[in-house]
């Protein structure tokens, strides 16, 4: 059976002022290509520890290894990559334009205690992979318990 349900004007207009909102965010404060979780021009890292090293992953596709720069001072990595377009092609024959060319940047805080000097970067099938091995001093020890006999 079906439920007779009171129309009510005022619960229907913030309905839609909810949608208006919400379609001004999405056309006025949204990228129409989003590029990562932040604005357009950035790079998504991944970042985790082993027991020895920090590990930094980015992804970077079409990218050659001689447009990527990675640079560390102090605790702050750098890591810059441009994309140039090969093609010329005129803009009045694109019928649809969504790859994203110019330069690419993101500046993050390192943890301390790790050796930059002997940091290790490998770029294979777009995906960009650096190794900070971790000081010896902050490497995770074992420490073996032993019971008192009584």
């Amino acid at each position: 059976m079906a439920s007779i349900v009171r129309w009510d004007p005022v619960r229907d207009m913030m309905t839609l002022r909810e949608a208006m909102d919400r379609a001004f965010e999405d056309r006025f404060f949204r990228s129409p290509i989003p590029f990562g979780p932040w604005a357009e021009g950035t790079l998504a890292v991944d970042m985790y520890e082993t027991d020895d090293s920090i590990v930094v992953k980015t992804a970077i596709p079409g990218v050659k290894v001689d447009d990527i720069d990675v640079s560390v001072a102090g605790d702050t990595l750098t890591i810059k990559a441009e994309t140039k377009e090969e093609e010329e092609v005129q803009e009045e024959n694109y019928l649809r334009r969504e790859q994203r060319y110019g330069s690419y940047c993101r500046t993050l805080a390192l943890p301390g205690g790790l050796e930059a000097d002997k940091a290790t970067a490998d770029y294979t099938d777009g995906i960009l992979t650096l190794t900070f091995p971790k000081a010896e001093e902050i490497k995770p020890k074992s420490i073996k318990v032993t019971a008192k006999a009584d």
